[in-house]
């Protein structure tokens, strides 16, 4: 049986990209398509508003990336906000990638701000810190592509790290078997993140652009990621 996953998508897409990648929630889609666990997905966009109603039943809720600060204060925002913690409270599954991970940490109990480090972009590599039985297959090192200048700078006091380096400390993280982060995106491709760096070379300056662009020489552990994500959703804890 297929898992059912909600995928609260974040963002409008720059109208350049649309055509080619549509948004967030289609590039996820593709990417868990790729992954040996079944599972069917819908999309809503709460910065318009959409949420799934009340008798639809997820086994677990996506929170994407977004342009927007997850300390900001656009209601759609707020809004957001409260249905997670709604979510949280009555024991949902929580996924969260970039602005998803930096607001789960926020509403949470920790803390996200805009980075003393500047820009992260192009391909970024982490220490792996944790391990779990979801986590599989098994990595040393992991890989992500990444867009950000905000970071989780404080975790939740009952998160765990998973996976660190010197620019990016707390860069994923789970809460036991409910909310799993990560501040990379599994979704993106290299040349969705070119195009990235090519629309905001004015605004990243000429050295963070061009190491960027150099760093995408490099492989990523996107389908690792996705792999990891839906294990997380179908595994369930042993009874103590």
């Amino acid at each position: 049986m297929s898992l059912r996953i909600c995928i609260l998508e974040t963002d409008i897409l720059r109208p350049e990209l649309v055509d080619q990648y549509q948004g967030y929630g289609q590039m996820f889609q593709r990417l868990f398509s790729q992954q040996p666990i079944a599972a069917e997905f819908t999309v809503y966009n709460v910065m318009q508003g959409e949420y799934p109603s009340d008798d639809l039943t997820f086994d677990a809720y996506l929170i994407t990336g977004s342009k927007a600060d997850s300390f900001g204060t656009d209601p759609w925002i707020q809004t957001l906000k409260q249905y997670l913690l709604t979510r949280y409270e009555r024991g949902d599954k929580l996924l969260g990638v970039c602005f998803g991970h930096q607001l789960l940490a926020l509403l949470l109990g920790g803390k996200s701000e805009r980075a003393s480090q500047g820009w992260g972009v192009g391909t970024h590599n982490y220490k792996l810190a944790a391990k779990a039985p979801w986590m599989s297959p098994v990595r040393e090192e992991l890989t992500l592509l990444i867009s950000h200048q905000d970071q989780v700078t404080a975790l939740p006091e009952n998160a765990t790290v998973i996976a660190s380096s010197d620019f990016c400390p707390f860069a994923a993280y789970h809460i036991n078997d409910q909310v799993l982060c990560f501040q990379g995106h599994p979704e993106f491709i290299h040349d969705y993140s070119r195009a990235l760096l090519d629309l905001r070379q004015e605004a990243l300056g000429s050295q963070i652009y061009s190491k960027g662009v150099a760093s995408l020489e490099q492989e990523h552990h996107g389908t690792t990621v996705a792999e990891w994500m839906m294990r997380f959703v179908a595994h369930k804890p042993e009874a103590a």
